[in-house]
């Protein structure tokens, strides 16, 4: 006989908090205490534990009698207590409490070396149980919720090597998976030679684990009964003290359909399972459908990026290349346009015939024709003003020639401190603002154009191009643009896109389209740095 409980009493003054408790506990025997409100069930627990010392009666352990003076004395003669409210210490992680007072050593000599893997891997297997988060183990008591704190504390009395297991109710705090499991602990640690005391209000548990049912009263001794010769009837009839319906339904339920209402949760447990071994079924299989969709996306990003990287890599190329040839067309061909201009004037200032001179003049008139024509390839190929003064400079030189050309005016705004800024970028943004003045050439019909360029509270780099033309119908997207050969537009969203930036198109009340960017783009010098004349 593990534990034998002879009259144990406990009055705080003229109240009785329990009233002649007497028991006994076999190794390898669950036994079930039940009992009203205000019965003693967990002042019994605290008596157990130490926590308390009895007003009358008395606890012998292995047929010796002993005084349970402090929770010390107990947990030296094997007995664990799970409470109620469980005690953990907030500050503390949920592995520390787990251990808390029995921690474990590397070498029990040093006494200080704290074993923290092998505690760790015995959290884990308990706690596995109780479906509870790993990574939640380093976390503070403090933060987990009311039904993690209670799991925590069944796995610190779990987790001890104990003769004697008191679990003073708390099923009611955890799902119905956790019930299951702690339940199934529970017979392990009793098929392992433990004796069990398990306090609880629900009589579906105490039937279903346990071989005796002890009921407390609030005013009389103990009534001990067992669970095979007995039935939720009895126990409710003994825990009310009566055996009128109408005291006893209000109490628990009603009792008359209690069978139909354990069949209908023993459908419910078994459908419930079935749903279970579905979901993880389906969930197993959207794991692997996730992982891969995330292989997948990682493959695409690693493509886009390598087609982003490719295709910036091209543009600095082709600019690289177009001012090689600015460059090679103004040193080298209008320079040798122009010697041949100036040879043949001086061819026709020394002839005599007038057939020949007007010859030598209209093509004079056509070189010079062509030399500004070249000039204009040479700007369209590397704005020679964008290398000199900048970008402001530069977009409004554009902006005039293209006015000019066309015909259209354009209402200009530019920040007066925009300042510089690296020369990709303001190659990019030129290049942006020359498509779409381009694309509104060809495609809008407009007759007045706003263009503004300034920066935001956050140093980006902010476009507006405005026109009052067609505009565009329906939805815009990259498709949309591509069937409708506005390569202009599908251009600028890409240099966008290369810049990290964002681009919208959006359609004015008024008609025509309105195109705003934004680029992000470090802080600019604001000393205006002029490159030496060529």
């Amino acid at each position: 006989m593990l534990l034998n409980a002879q009259s144990l009493s406990k009055y705080h003054g003229p109240v009785a908090a329990l009233t002649e408790a007497t028991f006994t506990l076999d190794p390898g025997e669950i036994l079930g205490v039940v009992g009203q409100r205000g019965a003693g069930k967990s002042t019994l627990a605290r008596l157990l534990a130490g926590a308390e010392l009895p007003t009358g009666g008395g606890i012998l352990v292995d047929d010796q009698p002993v005084v349970l003076r402090n929770p010390r004395r107990a947990q030296a003669l094997g007995i664990e207590v799970a409470h109620e409210r469980p005690s953990l210490a907030g500050n503390l992680s949920v592995l520390a409490n787990v251990f808390m007072g029995r921690e474990v050593t590397r070498l029990p000599r040093a006494g200080m070396l704290l074993d923290t893997g092998d505690m760790l891997a015995r959290a884990r297997q308990i706690l596995r149980e109780f479906d509870f988060p790993p990574e939640l183990f380093p976390a503070q008591a403090a933060r987990l919720s009311g039904e993690q704190r209670h799991v925590v504390a069944l796995a610190r009395l779990l987790s001890r090597t104990a003769r004697v297991l008191v679990v003073d109710s708390g099923l009611d705090a955890l799902t119905y998976e956790r019930q299951n499991a702690l339940l199934r602990c529970l017979r392990q640690r009793a098929e392992q030679g433990a004796g069990v005391i398990l306090i609880a209000d629900d009589l579906k548990h105490i039937f279903s684990i346990t071989q005796r049912i002890l009921i407390l009263h609030p005013d009389r001794p103990t009534t001990l009964r067992t669970t095979q010769d007995s039935d939720p009837r009895e126990i409710v009839e003994l825990i009310v003290g009566s055996n009128r319906r109408d005291q006893i339904t209000p109490v628990i339920w009603a009792i008359e359909n209690y069978h139909l209402a354990q069949r209908q949760a023993e459908s419910l447990r078994s459908q419930q399972r079935e749903l279970q071994l579905s979901l993880e079924a389906q969930d197993s299989l959207n794991r692997e459908l996730i992982d891969r969709m995330r292989n997948q996306l990682g493959a695409l990003d690693r493509l886009n990026l390598a087609l982003q990287d490719a295709h910036q890599r091209l543009m600095t190329e082709r600019e690289t290349e177009r001012k090689r040839l600015a460059r090679e067309l103004h040193d080298q061909v209008i320079q040798d346009l122009l010697s041949y201009s100036y040879q043949i004037e001086e061819v026709e200032d020394e002839s005599d015939d007038l057939a020949q001179r007007a010859e030598l003049l209209k093509i004079r008139t056509g070189l010079r024709q062509a030399i500004g024509n070249v000039r204009e390839m040479c700007s369209d190929l590397r704005p020679p003003t964008i290398d000199r003064h900048g970008l402001s400079v530069a977009i409004r030189s554009l902006v005039e020639k293209w006015s000019a050309q066309t015909g259209i005016p354009i209402d200009l705004e530019i920040e007066d401190e925009l300042g510089r800024m690296p020369e990709a970028m303001e190659l990019s943004v030129y290049r942006i603002v020359q498509e779409g003045l381009a694309n509104i050439k060809k495609h809008a019909r407009a007759t007045r154009v706003h263009l503004a360029l300034s920066r935001s509270a956050t140093a980006s780099l902010m476009l507006r191009l405005t026109d009052n033309g067609k505009g565009l119908a329906g939805d815009i997207d990259l498709a949309a643009l591509s069937q409708r050969r506005s390569f202009g537009l599908l251009g600028i969203s890409e240099r966008v896109s290369l810049m990290r930036g964002s681009v919208s198109f959006e359609r004015p009340a008024g008609g025509g389209l309105d195109l705003r960017i934004e680029l992000p783009s470090p802080y600019p010098s604001l000393t205006e740095v002029v490159a030496p004349s060529a």
